[in-house]
């Protein structure tokens, strides 16, 4: 790494993982610092260019090498020194995961958005209190890493902060509070005066476009937070001194991607934490629910209580706590998958469901997955669920919600024979070698393994042969019955599995 001596990347050590965006994507190599996890390198994965192995630093000093020298020739650092400080804010904002420009400035984009985001959790200190010095400073970076990036042209930036849940929790607050919306409307307070106090210093070396503007409500009297109140004003104060300013829009918050993972993030900009929990592989390669990154932070037992779910009506209120500072309004969070509702009322007699069923732990093209089942008193399916972890949020809700649509079909006397016809030979990623069942070698997917498993131990079926490997290859496109046409026209009947399976190649 002799290109980085002199830097912050000398002192770094790094290790070295296998990850890939989303499951149907190849996994690269990737070398990242060694108090980072796997997560972060998936994150890592998504945000570099290509598909070869990334080494974390290089990609980091890609972009910071380009701004530094960019903002030199747009005449925003007065000289070699102050290029130089710029660069080293950079690499200290990233290595101490407190902030990272959007995927469009990591990726080499010409056109993006353009976004900064700060992780407020990281501005903790060490006795719990905000580092509202440093936070101001990290938003005057982005500010200029984000003009210098648009070419000093765009009067439109995106400054922003995430995982306010977090910063909250390590604070002792509850979200619903009147404490946590009081931190809340300082945190953007803070943010805007920050921003805009940058925006007028770039515009007394560019020219200003745009007036000062007073405005009005002043930011919370007092937090719970020693100094934040006071600083928010200074930052307002600041802003309002400058003699015009050079943007439009400054801050905004963003739903997160894969910058607000690689920072160690939890949630976006102004959303409730989900819990205390989440899914993640265990030593033995299986799915576990874990405490959260957070919940490790503040301690289980405060962790119960500061980061369980809330209502909407607490977000609408911290939304309305936040507005008047914030230059466009907030996202909505994004949505997690519903939890288990009842099932319908079934006819008499009722099924009581036996506490376990069947549970079938494999590895899916490389995918861990779980599959779990409950049975009524007779020994009848009644319930299906699959957990899996490397797989994204949102295929993780629609496989959730799938299958409990399929476990309220079963309790409404719906047949499973019904399902396996629907869903054997199912296509999409992952797909490939399945481990850990020996009656099934391979599958389309992992419904493909799940209903073939299901039709094994519960209806005795022997005729749902595996595919081959081709049929599993991320390209193979399956029989035209199987997909829908471009234009309107009456569509064939669904092909059974017994239909779609002629379609396949069997290898003994």
């Amino acid at each position: 790494m002799t290109s980085l001596a002199g830097t912050l990347w000398d002192r770094v050590g790094l290790w070295r993982v296998r990850a890939a965006p989303d499951p149907d994507s190849a996994p690269r190599p990737i070398a990242l610092p060694l108090d980072w996890d796997e997560a972060t390198a998936e994150a890592i994965a998504a945000l570099a260019p290509g598909t070869g192995p990334v080494v974390f630093p290089k990609l980091a000093e890609g972009w910071i090498g380009r701004l530094a020298l960019r903002g030199r020739e747009l005449r925003l650092h007065a000289d070699a020194a102050a290029q130089d400080r710029f660069a080293a804010a950079l690499r200290a904002l990233l290595l101490s995961r407190r902030g990272a420009p959007g995927a469009a400035i990591w990726r080499g984009e010409a056109r993006g958005p353009a976004r900064f985001v700060l992780n407020l959790p990281a501005f903790l200190d060490a006795d719990g209190s905000f580092d509202s010095a440093a936070y101001v400073a990290a938003v005057g970076v982005a500010v200029r890493a984000l003009d210098i990036w648009t070419g000093t042209r765009s009067p439109r930036l995106g400054v922003g902060f995430c995982d306010l849940a977090g910063l909250l929790a390590g604070l002792g607050l509850r979200y619903g509070s009147a404490e946590a919306r009081a931190v809340a409307g300082a945190i953007a307070a803070l943010t805007r005066g920050a921003a805009e106090a940058e925006s007028g210093r770039i515009a007394e070396l560019l020219g200003a476009k745009e007036p000062v503007a007073l405005f009005a409500p002043p930011p919370p009297g007092a937090t719970v937070v020693p100094g934040l109140a006071e600083a928010a004003r200074a930052a307002l104060d600041a802003a309002a001194g400058s003699p015009g300013l050079r943007h439009q829009v400054l801050v905004a918050l963003a739903a997160p991607d894969a910058v607000e993972a690689m920072l160690g993030a939890e949630t976006g900009g102004l959303a409730p934490a989900p819990g205390a929990t989440r899914l993640a592989l265990d030593r033995g390669g299986w799915v576990a629910e874990v405490p959260t990154r957070n919940a490790l932070r503040i301690g289980r037992a405060a962790a119960e209580a500061l980061l369980a779910p809330v209502p909407d009506s607490d977000w609408a209120a911290m939304a309305r706590a936040a507005a008047p500072w914030l230059h466009v309004a907030p996202p909505m969070p994004v949505a997690e998958a519903a939890p288990a509702r009842a099932a319908p009322p079934l006819p008499e007699p009722a099924r009581a469901l036996r506490p376990s069923g069947a549970v079938w732990r494999v590895s899916v093209g490389g995918h861990k997955v779980v599959l779990r089942t409950a049975e009524d008193a007779e020994g009848r399916l009644a319930e299906v669920t699959v957990a899996l972890t490397k797989e994204s949020a949102a295929y993780r809700s629609l496989m959730d919600a799938m299958l409990q649509a399929v476990s309220i079909g079963l309790a409404s006397s719906v047949k499973l024979d019904t399902y396996v016809e629907a869903y054997a030979y199912t296509r999409f990623g992952p797909a490939g070698l399945v481990e850990g069942d020996p009656a099934i070698r391979r599958a389309t997917s992992v419904l493909d393994w799940a209903f073939r498993r299901l039709a094994l131990d519960y209806l005795g079926r022997r005729d749902l042969a595996d595919p081959s490997e081709a049929d599993c290859a991320p390209d193979a496109t399956g029989h035209a019955a199987e997909q829908l046409p471009l234009l309107p026209m009456d569509l064939p009947a669904a092909p059974a599995p017994r239909a779609r399976r002629r379609q396949l190649k069997l290898v003994g």
